[in-house]
């Protein structure tokens, strides 16, 4: 299982390349513009998926989150986003590539909440939920573009296998 998570974590990187590459050429406002999705725009869309993944880095880590707020805006800057987000990529990549069989196969701790309540989740489970919740929401962002009229990123995990990065995996 090590090596299907390095090589989710691989593709994640790959797949917001992708994604982040499309929405640069949009405008600020296209971006921005409420187009129904959950978290309402691209822009939004993408600082979610980063926070989100900052929470479970940290969760990961033992560290308590703090108070969390899920339609938080990181960045209202689209290149301090995207340079945040390469930054986020390498640090998942560096954490699964970091893990040993005996460690996915554990437990990690945290507190969550309001009023707090204690979790205990294992890391082979909640990597799953990570990856999955990032392919979720790239698949909003992507059909977004769609309605903007940007062209579609081939960005299916097959497509990634293929590619020079995901040959290693397939």
């Amino acid at each position: 299982m090590l090596q299907h998570y390095r090589m989710f974590a691989a593709y994640n990187a790959w797949a917001n390349a992708f994604v982040y590459d499309e929405a640069a050429e949009l405008s600020d406002d296209e971006r921005k513009r409420d187009l129904g999705a959950f978290f309402r725009s691209v822009h939004a869309t993408l600082n979610h998926v980063l926070y989100a993944d900052r929470i479970w880095m940290t969760r990961f880590a033992g560290a308590d989150t703090g108070p969390v707020k899920l339609d938080t805006i990181l960045h209202d800057d689209f290149a301090a986003l995207r340079d945040d987000r390469e930054r986020e990529d390498l640090r998942i990549i560096a954490f699964v590539d970091g893990m040993d069989a005996v460690r996915l196969e554990g437990a990690f701790s945290y507190t969550r909440g309001t009023p707090p309540k204690d979790y205990t989740d294992r890391y082979q489970t909640t990597l799953a939920h990570f990856f999955n919740h990032q392919t979720h929401h790239r698949g909003q962002v992507h059909a977004m573009l769609t309605m903007l009229g940007r062209p579609s990123p081939a960005i299916d995990l097959l497509y990634f296998l293929r590619s020079e990065d995901g040959r290693r995996f397939a």
